[in-house]
């Protein structure tokens, strides 16, 4: 008998791999035969894709993403007011819930249909019709209807928005959180302004900006903590949500005073750079509001420096949430491109105006050269900004190869989840399975998770990283060398879990 030696196992584990790729490809073929067999059965293609495993929701902010049920319980828990005329929550006391008053408790809402509906439209987009009320108008506004009983149950929020995630199919989420609840802004009052950021920087944390980015660890840790615990993370009927990694982005309240503006991007650098939590940053509220658009170059300009002082954090932003007719013409020609070169963006927040900037097409070469991905937001940009269909520039960002993932950005708010963001885009634009797939994995690629990538390449073909090059993507006892590769990287683990969820949902195909 002829012995076993490494000259012979060798074509052995070639040909192992090589059928296990085949047959892997193979299911992947079969699922995708299957999704263009179902394309005109909006039922079945329903199902489908919420069975889809979904990679990463990168632009999510937690404050929309509650659905207005919830910030009704949320307002009652708190004993909180509601103004029947305007439906916006109003500490105690309150009214009475046995006659129709102008202030009653939000628990009446509970007997009281009419009001229980009256605040739900009010805090969402359900039953909205364009009116007197722009949907961008309308959208906006219930924020700070809400906002009171948001910002008082955060841990039940986070609990509400992961366990709709872990339901949807998602392996990672970002938050965006402004999670000091006011202590930077507070900070900045107490610190005289100063153009020269470097001595405006050293006034902050001289006046305690590294006491205050050590308390909102701690109090996120917390929250983060009760969450798991609503939850029932580690019990045998633990929520979905426990399956779903969580990290957060500090949000920057761009509307606000430049003062505060730049006290709060200075506590997302130091959080970033301190507390695991925290993956990077992001600058939110209209981008069409008056002091984003007056305080544009100059917020640009903040993060251009705290980059130069912070280089290994990580920077999201939003850009070109706009459309014609919004803001004036020359506004749509360069918020894409200074976030890039000037603010130094990793990822693009919605990027719908993008055919306005100057050099488009030049722009968006650059994003592919650059590997910036774009989060698209479909239901939100076409409830803001009345942009969908063929007027979105996402079959565009893919013609450039500019990488894509899809997002829910306010998915409470938008009465949506990301089952429909990604229903929305098999639809639109009849997105093949392998379209699907790579936006879920651009997802995880493109995520602040820290560590190396399973991929070396994701331009075309993703193509896995050297340790684990002979492994199939997701299998359950991958080779020594992989499994001490995964062990050092936190992204290549959450991508290796996803591939295994897809090897799962392809063969039952």
């Amino acid at each position: 008998m002829r012995p076993i030696t490494r000259r012979t196992t060798r074509p052995y584990f070639v040909l192992l791999f090589l059928a296990t790729l085949a047959t892997a490809q193979n299911a992947e073929q079969h699922t995708s035969r299957y999704l263009d067999s179902i394309r005109k059965q909006p039922s079945m293609l329903l199902a489908f894709i919420h069975e889809l495993p979904k990679g990463g929701d990168l632009h999510n902010h937690l404050d929309g993403a509650i659905y207005a049920e919830d910030l009704i319980d949320f307002a009652v828990d708190g004993g909180l007011c509601v103004d029947r005329t305007s439906s916006r929550l109003l500490a105690p006391p309150c009214d009475s819930c046995e006659t129709y008053t102008a202030k009653p408790a939000a628990q009446c809402s509970y007997q009281d249909q009419v009001l229980y509906n009256q605040m739900i439209d009010a805090w969402s987009m359900r039953n909205w019709r364009p009116g007197d009320e722009s949907g961008h108008d309308h959208f906006f506004a219930a924020f700070n209807k809400f906002g009171l009983a948001s910002h008082t149950h955060v841990a039940e929020a986070i609990a509400a928005a992961t366990n709709r995630a872990g339901m949807d199919h998602l392996q990672y989420v970002e938050f965006m959180h402004t999670a000091d609840g006011g202590a930077a802004a507070q900070l900045a009052g107490k610190v005289e302004w100063n153009p020269d950021y470097a001595k405006l920087r050293d006034a902050l944390l001289v006046a305690g900006m590294k006491d205050v980015a050590a308390e909102t660890g701690k109090k996120l840790a917390a929250e983060d903590s009760r969450a798991k615990e609503i939850l029932k993370c580690g019990a045998p009927d633990a929520a979905p949500g426990c399956n779903v990694t969580v990290r957060y982005l500090y949000q920057v309240l761009r509307g606000l005073p430049h003062e505060i503006v730049f006290a709060q991007i200075l506590l997302g650098f130091e959080l970033a750079s301190s507390d695991p939590k925290f993956v990077g940053l992001n600058l939110v509220m209209p981008e069409d509001w008056y002091v984003p658009i007056h305080d544009f170059n100059e917020h640009m300009a903040m993060i251009d420096y705290l980059h130069g002082v912070y280089p290994k954090v990580h920077i999201t932003l939003h850009a070109s949430e706009l459309a014609m007719g919004l803001v004036p013409p020359e506004d749509l020609t360069f918020h894409i491109r200074a976030s890039i070169e000037r603010g130094h963006a990793e990822r693009i927040g919605h990027g719908v105006s993008v055919m306005n900037e100057k050099d488009p097409i030049g722009l968006l070469h650059e994003m592919a050269e650059r590997n910036v991905l774009v989060e698209i937001a479909l239901t939100s940009n076409d409830m803001i900004l009345g942009v969908s269909g063929d007027e979105h520039p996402l079959p565009i960002y893919m013609k450039y190869g500019v990488p894509v993932a899809l997002a829910s950005d306010d998915e409470g708010v938008a009465r949506s989840d990301m089952t429909h963001e990604y229903l929305r885009a098999v639809e639109s634009y009849h997105l093949s399975y392998s379209d699907l797939k790579r936006m879920a994995r651009q997802g995880l690629e493109h995520s602040f998770l820290p560590g190396q990538s399973l991929w070396t390449d994701t331009k075309l073909v993703f193509r896995t990283a050297p340790p684990c090059a002979r492994d199939s993507p997701g299998s359950e006892k991958p080779s020594a060398t992989c499994e001490e590769f995964l062990a050092a990287s936190e992204r290549a683990r959450m991508q290796w879990k996803l591939e295994g969820e897809f090897d799962k949902f392809e063969k039952k195909y």
